[in-house]
C-alpha cells in the first residue's frame, strides 16, 4: 500500500464516523485557511473568481466549495479521493449551482480536465506526494493563476516541520474518536518554497497562523503562490567547431584603492609599479576578479558590492589585443602586506601628486581614465567608459 493509499484509508474511515454521527459542517461565510475561525485572511486570496473555474483540492465535506460558489459566483470542481467524505458532500450539496463533486485522485482530474483559473487546498495537500501533485497543478492551472495552500506546520505535540522532503506519520486526533494514523509531508516553509519554484510556481508569500490560545502549541501554514508564465522557447546556440578559438586576446582588471595617504601601489619583480589586479578566470564576474586579485596580492578583504568598475581600455601588444577593466574598491579591511608566492609585493601608499616613475602600462591607462589630470605618460589605449563613475578622493 502507498503512502497515499494509506491516507485514503484512513479518511475514508473518518468520513464513515461523520456520515454515522450524521455530523455535517455549515457552509461557512468565507474560507478559513486555519482550523480556528477568523484567523488570518480568507477568501479574498483567490482573487476576483466570479464565473472562474476553481479547484478544491480534497475538498471533504464540499462546504468551502458550495462557499465559494454562492458568495462569489466561482464554478468549482470539488475533488475527493475519499469514498465517503465524497459521500457526504453530494449527500448534502448535490445539485449546488456551480459545483461539480468528483471523486477520484486529483492528478488524474488534472490530466483531462481544461486549465483552472485558481486552486486552492485547505489541510489536504500533505498528504500527497508533492513531487507527484505539483508538477500536475503546474500543467493543470493556467499561467498567472493563484495557488493556496494551508499546511500544517506544527502539531498538538509541539513537533515542528521536517527539513527533508519525505512522508512522516501524523495522528489525526478526532473528539470522542480514536486517533487515525496518517503519512504527511510535514515541511519547513523554505521547503515548501524551493519545491513551488522547482515545478513552476513563484511564491508570493507564506505565514504563520496561530491560535488565539497562547497554550495551543499547533501552528498553520499558509503559503499563496502563483503559476508562473509559461516559458518561451529558447533559441539554440553552438560553436562554429570543436576546436577552441585560437587565443588572441589577454583579458584582465586593475583595481584603484586610495587611502588616506594616497593610492595603493606594489612593485612586480621586474621592477615596474603597478595597482592591484590580474587576470579574468574563467565564470567569474570583474567584481569577483578584482575581489579575489586584491586578496592574493594584497591580503586586503573587500565585497563585489565594493568594487565600481569604471570602464574597458583597449590597446595591443603585437598581434595580442589586450583588454583591462579599471576598478576603484570604496571599502576594504585588513594592511596590505607582501603575499608568499605573488609576483607583486613591497606594498605601499603614494600621494596623486608624487606618483612613482615607471608605472606598469596598463595600471598607468586605468589611473589616466580615472583621473585625465594626472601627468602619467603611456602607450594609447580605447577608453569606454561604463555608466556610472566613482567620485573622486
Amino acid at each position: 500500500m502507498t503512502v497515499e493509499d494509506l491516507n485514503a484509508e484512513a479518511w475514508t474511515t473518518y468520513g464513515r464516523r461523520q456520515l454515522d454521527h450524521g455530523y455535517m459542517p455549515p457552509v461557512p461565510e468565507r474560507l478559513e485557511w486555519a482550523p480556528w475561525k477568523g484567523v488570518g485572511p480568507g477568501t479574498e486570496l483567490l482573487g476576483d473568481i466570479a464565473g472562474k473555474r476553481v479547484l478544491d483540492i480534497g475538498s471533504g465535506a464540499g462546504h468551502y466549495a458550495v462557499h465559494l460558489a454562492r458568495a462569489h459566483g466561482a464554478q468549482v470542481t470539488a475533488v475527493e479521493r475519499s469514498a465517503t467524505q465524497h459521500q457526504r458532500a453530494t449527500g448534502a450539496h448535490a445539485g449546488t449551482p456551480g459545483v461539480r463533486f468528483v471523486h477520484g485522485d486529483v492528478v488524474d482530474l488534472l490530466r483531462t480536465a481544461e486549465p483552472f483559473d485558481a486552486a486552492y487546498a485547505i489541510g489536504s495537500l500533505a498528504f500527497i506526494d508533492p513531487h507527484r501533485v505539483l508538477p500536475a497543478l503546474r500543467d493543470g492551472l493556467r499561467p498567472g493563476a493563484p495557488l493556496v495552500l494551508s499546511l500544517i506546520h506544527t502539531d498538538l505535540h509541539g513537533r515542528g516541520p521536517s527539513t527533508t522532503v519525505g512522508a512522516r506519520e501524523q495522528m489525526v486526533r478526532l473528539r470522542d474518536e480514536p486517533p487515525l494514523s496518517t503519512r504527511m509531508w510535514v515541511l519547513a516553509p523554505r521547503l515548501w518554497e524551493d519545491l513551488l519554484a522547482e515545478y513552476g510556481f513563484r511564491v508570493e508569500g507564506i505565514d504563520l497562523l496561530r491560535s488565539s490560545d497562547e497554550d495551543s502549541p499547533v501552528v498553520q501554514q499558509l503559503v499563496r503562490a502563483r503559476r508562473l508564465p509559461v516559458r518561451p522557447v529558447h533559441v539554440s546556440s553552438r560553436p562554429r567547431t570543436t576546436r577552441p578559438p585560437v587565443p588572441h586576446a589577454a583579458v584582465g582588471v586593475g583595481a584603484i584603492v586610495l587611502g588616506d595617504q594616497g593610492v595603493l601601489l606594489g612593485r612586480h619583480r621586474h621592477g615596474t609599479f603597478e595597482l592591484p589586479g590580474g587576470t579574468v578566470e574563467a565564470g567569474e564576474s570583474l567584481e569577483t576578479t578584482v575581489v579575489r586579485e586584491l586578496a592574493e596580492e594584497t591580503g586586503l578583504i573587500a565585497r563585489p558590492d565594493d568594487v565600481t568598475l569604471l570602464g574597458t581600455l583597449v590597446d595591443h601588444v603585437d598581434d595580442v589585443v589586450r583588454v583591462t577593466v579599471g576598478a576603484v574598491v570604496h571599502a576594504w579591511q585588513g594592511r596590505p602586506a607582501t603575499q608568499p608566492d605573488e609576483s607583486v609585493g613591497e606594498w605601499a601608499w603614494y600621494p596623486l601628486d608624487r606618483l612613482p616613475g615607471g608605472l606598469f602600462v596598463c595600471s598607468a591607462q586605468i589611473l589616466t581614465a580615472w583621473r585625465p589630470d594626472l601627468p602619467i605618460d603611456h602607450t594609447p589605449a580605447h577608453f569606454t567608459p561604463y555608466g556610472h563613475r566613482t567620485a573622486r578622493r
